[in-house]
């Protein structure tokens, strides 16, 4: 049962979100097309990017802030290496993309059909992809601290404000009738605190230095916070997204028996 649980849990991780789900449609435009028509419906539909068509194709792209020359052909740009994916292409696999190229162009049937940008990744699927990873990140270091450290000893490991914070929210949660521990009640960064300083837990982490782990512990805990109200995540987060992208298989296998320096979890 829990190898089934698991292999569910990869797939949705590694498979079950991908480009087509966060992808919008890519307007297109025959090479011949004036420039000024288009950047003129461009301006009245909001579209930053549209496609351009040679013989009935879509060959490449303008973009709004590069309207030069009379006609579209003349402000085509080619499609880099790289920059084409499949509609089915991972959202693990497309965030290692877009941080190459602020823009993906999605294929279906031997045609460009649509693309995808930094800013999609914050839409519904991709804000619940990202949670769901940071999610699974915070319940291991706090198994960890569970099965491996006392109550006393964590506790050293946190000022007493902290200490207080969580012993309130606790006392608040089981006066509306959760059953929950006070390690429950502590904030990601404590646990990464934690971890850090005790170097048995560090040790069962793939980091090298109590530093590595508060750090991303704050980075975590700060994407988490704006997922959960709805706020920007790209301008201030996207060199996290683009670590928890790259490291999936890592979170989803948890502590390995060799360290690899700059993995999570």
């Amino acid at each position: 049962m829990r190898d089934s649980q698991d292999q569910n849990i990869r797939s949705v991780f590694e498979e079950g979100f991908c480009a087509r789900d966060i992808a919008q449609s890519l307007p297109s435009f025959d090479a011949e097309t004036p420039l000024n028509r288009a950047a003129t419906i461009m301006q009245e539909t909001g579209c930053s990017i549209v496609g351009v068509r040679t013989s009935g194709v879509v060959s490449g792209f303008i973009q709004a802030e590069s309207l030069n020359g009379n006609c579209c052909g003349d402000a085509q740009l080619p499609f880099a290496p790289g920059q084409l994916v499949s509609g089915a292409l991972p959202l693990a696999q497309l965030v290692p993309r877009l941080n190459e190229h602020p823009c993906c162009f999605v294929v279906a049937w031997e045609q460009v059909c649509g693309y995808v940008r930094r800013e999609d990744v914050q839409k519904p699927p991709g804000r619940m992809w990202l949670f769901g990873m940071v999610t699974l990140i915070e319940s291991r270091f706090g198994r960890l601290i569970e099965t491996h450290c006392t109550e006393e000893e964590w506790k050293a490991c946190m000022s007493p404000g902290r200490i207080q914070k969580a012993e309130t929210l606790c006392a608040e949660r089981s006066r509306s009738g959760q059953h929950v521990q006070l390690i429950d009640c502590l904030q990601f960064a404590d646990k990464a605190q934690i971890v850090a300083h005790v170097e048995r837990l560090r040790k069962m982490t793939r980091f090298d230095s109590k530093k590595q782990i508060e750090t991303i512990g704050r980075k975590l805990e700060k994407l988490r916070n704006n997922l959960a109200h709805s706020q920007d995540i790209i301008i201030g987060d996207w060199q996290t997204i683009v670590t928890l992208a790259e490291n999936v298989t890592s979170i989803l296998d948890g502590p390995p028996a060799q360290r690899e320096q700059g993995s999570i979890a």
